[in-house]
């Protein structure tokens, strides 16, 4: 079958998709975006964290025929999602316009409404790094690197959702998202270093 969907501000279309194949497969094999990581394959360690129409989800378990038309964003596209979301005065805390829906994340309709530079979305280079991006360098939350793609969109949706957010808050957000490095002390210290930055930015 083929499946067309937007990827990072981009109109999509996999061709020969079988019906058994994962979201994280077509991304990573078909579309060559190898930010979201092949680990568990059973939605158990966050490596292949996407958003999918805004909401966080495991990659490896949602079939590719179901983003048929819906909005994907990769961690390659994270820098310039979450500029745009600034811009436009998307995301931040529920109830001050961040278009939450009742279910976290933005909307559909405000989703489609950023538009990433076409080679952007390929690499995510050539942009100002997301204010989650920076802190987890600043912080040093960053060694293997496997997890940080899923902890990092997992991150900016918390952070989009919540902009003051507890150490339970945290903890809680991230808690599907498995590290074997950081033990996750500096990976919490790059998420409240985030919140205190997009604070200050205000």
């Amino acid at each position: 079958m083929r499946v067309n969907f937007t990827v990072n501000g981009r109109q999509q279309e996999a061709d020969d998709v079988w019906e058994g194949e994962s979201l994280l497969y077509v991304l990573r094999e078909r579309l060559g975006l190898p930010g979201s990581k092949n680990a568990c394959e059973q939605g158990e360690c966050g490596s292949c964290t996407v958003r999918l129409d805004g909401v966080p989800v495991c990659s490896c378990l949602v079939a590719a025929g179901q983003v048929e038309g819906r909005d994907v964003v990769t961690v390659e596209g994270l820098a310039e999602f979450a500029k745009q979301r600034d811009e436009h005065g998307h995301g931040g805390a529920c109830g001050t316009g961040g278009g939450c829906g009742g279910k976290g994340g933005v909307t559909l309709g405000a989703a489609k409404q950023w538009q990433a530079k076409p080679g952007d979305s390929q690499t995510g280079e050539g942009v100002e790094l997301s204010t989650i991006q920076q802190a987890f360098i600043d912080a040093g939350a960053v060694q293997c690197g496997f997890c940080t793609p899923g902890l990092l969109v997992q991150a900016d949706a918390l952070l989009e959702e919540n902009s003051s957010p507890s150490d339970q808050d945290i903890r809680e957000a991230l808690s599907g998202n498995l590290c074997r490095c950081t033990g996750y002390e500096k990976i919490l210290d790059a998420v409240r270093l985030a919140a205190a930055r997009q604070s200050e930015a205000v």
